[in-house]
């Protein structure tokens, strides 16, 4: 495969309609993704045929290249040096979105932001499996006390992370989000947990007759999402109509009271309940008999995926995890990778051609790792069949997983990372429902793939 940055770059820009056709530029972890001015004088035909491109789709408003990791910040960096505009790509996408997509592209970027601790608290949830029910260590209690501190943390206060990165989102303040996502959690609430489990009382107000019970909001996810849109919101209202003088006394202030009582006691326990809600209904779904729930979401998720409604899966998981302690989600989203995996595979074996199978084999490594864009969209999709198969696989070791009640300690890594989630708890379990994914798909897509379609 051709690895030239330089002529890559070219090449991308000739199948774009050129530099001045392009108004926004941005790269993730394999993918360029390019914002054009006027779609219509891409070159389909030329995209998907540039030698050193995985692949080429069309997503959520980018046109998207699949250049693997390192190499595509090599291009990016030359087309940046080159003029190419970088800035502002997500709103000039988001303005070719629907309604939904747009809330969903939202939900994405305030957890975004965020999962990064989330996995990191999940892994050093993993350790100390690793080392108390792995090895056989006992921790002492003040040991075990700091433990709790690094994994529980997160969680407990994931409020104050929601609302900050909700603030930010929006164009807030992100302090103010901060402490609004502080106020969610303040001593002088009763906590929720508490309350739950009746070791104490919710405070109740009383307004105009009616009695709202309050407690914290520990460990919930969509009153601070609200609360962090809410607040942004009242904010920028706020700026328009105070004079520059009093702006830094009145707008902070203003905003935190008026945020505050609408999220604290009208918004925020409606919400709470609705988040309650929706758990329970996920949770019952993936225990459905005979494993039929995780049947449908191993089998069904890459399809959301393709159209890039899975992110609002994003704050339910965190949101499952917050409650339970777990992610049961994880499992069955992992196999649906390991499916597609499979497939890429085996069309990477059945190709005769040695640079295309450098390349399909290239796009396959990154899903190990819990990144299937490049081998589901350069490989799989285009060819359907092998699509379906990885469907297939992902369906197969989803039921299984289900089955056993199979769960993460943790949430965000997924695959080979994932592993750690599942040190002392079922790793074994986890790593042969992975392989029975990988190889359903590998040989379903051998068998009914012919070789002139290869």
């Amino acid at each position: 495969m051709n690895k030239n940055a330089n002529l890559v770059a070219e090449k991308i820009l000739t199948s774009v309609g050129g530099k001045d056709n392009i108004s926004g530029l941005m790269h993730c972890a394999t993918r360029l993704r390019i914002v054009l001015k006027d779609d219509n004088l891409l070159n389909k035909e030329q995209a998907t045929e540039i030698e050193g491109v995985s692949g080429y789709f069309n997503q959520s408003g980018q046109h998207q290249f699949i250049l693997g990791t390192g190499f595509v910040n090599e291009v990016y960096n030359i087309l940046k040096d080159d003029g190419v505009n970088t800035e502002g790509v997500k709103e000039q996408a988001k303005q070719k979105l629907s309604l939904f997509q747009r809330l969903t592209r939202d939900f994405s970027d305030i957890f975004v932001a965020i999962i990064p601790v989330l996995v990191a608290t999940g892994l050093l949830m993993g350790l100390r499996g690793l080392l108390v029910d792995g090895l056989g260590i006992a921790l002492s209690p003040e040991l075990l006390s700091i433990s709790q501190i690094l994994t529980d943390t997160a969680f407990t206060f994931i409020p104050v992370l929601v609302t900050w990165s909700a603030m930010k989102k929006f164009g807030g303040t992100p302090v103010i989000g901060i402490v609004l996502g502080l106020m969610l959690v303040a001593p002088q609430l009763p906590n929720k947990w508490d309350v739950t489990f009746g070791n104490t009382e919710a405070f109740m107000l009383s307004i105009f007759g009616f009695k709202i019970a309050l407690t914290g909001f520990q460990s919930s996810i969509l009153p601070a999402v609200f609360l962090g849109w809410f607040g942004a919101f009242t904010e920028k209202n706020i700026r328009k109509i105070v004079p520059n003088v009093l702006d830094l006394i009145l707008t902070p202030f203003l905003t935190l009271l008026i945020s505050l009582l609408v999220g604290l006691i009208f918004v925020g326990p409606l919400l709470m309940e609705v988040e309650k809600i929706l758990t329970n209904l996920i949770l019952s779904f993936i225990n459905l008999p005979f494993g039929l729930g995780g049947i449908a979401y191993g089998g069904g998720i890459q399809f959301l995926a393709v159209t890039g409604m899975h992110h609002t899966i994003t704050p339910i998981t965190v949101g499952m995890v917050a409650e339970t302690g777990y992610d049961f989600i994880n499992p069955l989203g992992t196999v649906a990778i390991a499916g597609q995996a499979g497939a890429g595979m085996a069309i990477a074996f059945m190709q005769r051609n040695k640079i295309k199978k450098s390349a399909i084999i290239s796009a396959v490594i990154p899903a190990f790792f819990g990144i299937t864009e490049p081998v589901m969209f350069a490989v799989n999709l285009p060819k359907i069949k092998p699509f379906l198969m990885g469907c297939v696989g992902g369906a197969v070791g989803g039921g299984i997983a289900s089955l056993f009640n199979l769960a993460a300690a943790g949430t965000g890594a997924t695959m080979i990372p994932g592993m750690l989630l599942y040190i002392g708890h079922r790793l074994p379990l986890y790593i042969l429902v992975i392989a029975i994914s990988f190889a359903v798909s590998f040989i379903l897509t051998k068998i009914i793939t012919k070789k002139q379609e290869i």
